[in-house]
This record gives C-alpha cells, sequence and structure tokens, in this order.
C-alpha cells in the first residue's frame, strides 16, 4: 500500500485522487507519506510476521476510526460482517483488535454511558415497549437529512423491531407500523408501553389519559392492553430506551443514507445480524431464538395476530 501511495504521489496525483483510487481516507494518504524510509521499512518487516485474523483490513478498519473515531468495536464488527458476509470473526477478537489499533494509531474514543437501574423482566409475551427516535444522516450527496424511526422490544426476550421514515411520523404512520411489527413477532404482546406521545395521548385527565381518536379507535379493534408512563419516569421503559440508543449508535451512526427503502432494508438485515443476532449481555439468551421463525420462541406465549 506504502508503495502504491509513493509511486502515485511521484507521478503527480493529488492526495484526494490517491484517496479515491485506493479506497481510503485522505488521512490515511497523509500519514503514510509522512513516515520516514526507516518507519516504512521497520513497518514493511512487521507485515512479514503478521498472523493476526484481520490484517487484511487494517487499513480499512483505521480509514473509518480516523473518519469516524466514536467508531465503536461493535459497529466495526458490524460493518466488517455487512461488507464480508463470509468473513467469521468473534466480537472479542474485534475489540481486542480495535483497541490495539487505536493505541497504535493514537485514536482515542470516549463514550458516555447512560446507566438505568434494572427492572425484572415480566413474563414471556407479557409486554413490548415502544418509542421513537430520529437522527441526522449524512447523504451520498453530502447533504444532511433528518430521519425518523418507531422501535419495538419484547420485553422478556429484547427481540426488537425498528421502522424508519423520511418525514416525521403521522398516527397513521403509526398504527401500520405496529401492524408490521406484529407481523415480524407473528403475535402480539398483551401490553404494549409508551411514553405520552402526542400521536398517541391528547391530554391527561385526573390521571386518566385521553387517547387520539384515531389510535383509540385502532386500540379497539386490535383490543392491545395499553401501559402509558408517567412524565418524567424513564424507568418504566428503560428497556426500549436503551434499544433506542443502540439503533442511533450501532446502526444510524456514520451511516450514509440514500433512499428510505434501502435504509429500512438495512436496518432489517442489521436486525437479523446484530440488534436480535448476538446473546444479550442481560439475558444470556440468543435473541434470534425468540425469533417467529424459531420453533422453541422465548416469546410464544404471545397473543395470535390473526
Amino acid at each position: 500500500m506504502y508503495m502504491k501511495i509513493k509511486q502515485m504521489k511521484e507521478q503527480g496525483f493529488k492526495i484526494r485522487r490517491i484517496a479515491r483510487t485506493l479506497g481510503i481516507s485522505r488521512t490515511t494518504v497523509y500519514k503514510y507519506l509522512e513516515k520516514s524510509p526507516e518507519e516504512i521499512a521497520e513497518w514493511m518487516a512487521s507485515i512479514k510476521v503478521r498472523t493476526k485474523k484481520l490484517d487484511p483490513y487494517e487499513i480499512l478498519i483505521h480509514t473509518w476510526l480516523s473518519e469516524h473515531p466514536d467508531l465503536s468495536a461493535s459497529q466495526i464488527h458490524d460493518w466488517l460482517r455487512e461488507r464480508y458476509p463470509d468473513l467469521v470473526v468473534g466480537g472479542s477478537t474485534v475489540r481486542s483488535y480495535v483497541k490495539e489499533l487505536r493505541n497504535k494509531y493514537g485514536i482515542p474514543k470516549t463514550e458516555p454511558k447512560r446507566i438505568y437501574q434494572a427492572i425484572a423482566d415480566p413474563p414471556m409475551g407479557q409486554q413490548a415497549q415502544v418509542d421513537f427516535g430520529e437522527t441526522k444522516q449524512k447523504t451520498s450527496q453530502g447533504k444532511e437529512i433528518k430521519l425518523y424511526f418507531i422501535s419495538f422490544v419484547l420485553s422478556h426476550s429484547r427481540y426488537k423491531y425498528v421502522e424508519w421514515l423520511d418525514r416525521p411520523f403521522t398516527t397513521r404512520d403509526v398504527i401500520q407500523a405496529h401492524e408490521h411489527a406484529f407481523q415480524y413477532y407473528g403475535g402480539i404482546p398483551y401490553e404494549l408501553a409508551y411514553d405520552q406521545d402526542s400521536l398517541l395521548v391528547v391530554s391527561e385527565n385526573a390521571g386518566d389519559l385521553i387517547l387520539t381518536s384515531e389510535f383509540q379507535t385502532y386500540r379497539d379493534e386490535r383490543k392491545l392492553q395499553l401501559f402509558v408512563c408517567r412524565r418524567a419516569d424513564p424507568k418504566s421503559k428503560g428497556r426500549i430506551e436503551n434499544v433506542v440508543g443502540f439503533v442511533k449508535k450501532n446502526f444510524a451512526e456514520n451511516r450514509v443514507f440514500q433512499h428510505i427503502d434501502k435504509w429500512n432494508e438495512d436496518c432489517l438485515s442489521w436486525l437479523d445480524r446484530t440488534g436480535n443476532g448476538n446473546v444479550h449481555n442481560t439475558t444470556k439468551k440468543d435473541r434470534l431464538m425468540c425469533s417467529r421463525w424459531k420453533g422453541n420462541t422465548s416469546d410464544r406465549s404471545l397473543k395470535s395476530f390473526l
């Protein structure tokens, strides 16, 4: 790689052209060009004795970290799996390798953590929590667009569903997303937990919540049991709060937006691959085993969808 960069530079190519041709960042090009002949010789000698599985991807990972210093190791793991489906590598291997590269190239990362008090899991199929989120994404044309999403999580298994729009949700959109989520889960939880969102709740009268007419009609048709949290009470639905943050940080952050259909397709693939595809740190269960396609589901107590 260094020899290609050096050769193109000597031939008069500009840094931008070199980076585009080799598929690396301009920062990476500058770093290679700044190395002395002795440093390059030492670096090339070290390459010959490397045996680590992710070494062939070092330049790519370094480029990602240089462009997005806030990238987590789990997001890098997902990006590798997305681009190289045949690559089999464990999360701990990626974490160690990313940590090594951060130390090697001096790319620190700090990430504030929001701590929630643990709440006992409800029974299987008892509850799903629902919440909204929004992000700002760079488009393939270099512009910025605001995206909106609704997320669902089964409280027992942590099995998730996410749906995106490139405009604010309406109540009709929310109802349609519920139907899609029930299809995705293969059933309806006995209780749905929400915040007091204006798409769902008009007002609170002496402790009684008044739903929007459209959502009230849908609730009656589906015979949904609702639990609406009090204001400023995130502990009541901490699981979905964590999911919203996970979607923003692990799926959406630093991802380039093309169009909404492709974005939703990529998000569903991410759910299968990462969002629902790994063992949950708290439950220690494989969330894919909660899929409607599996015979032994942890949430098979869901009410019939039909």
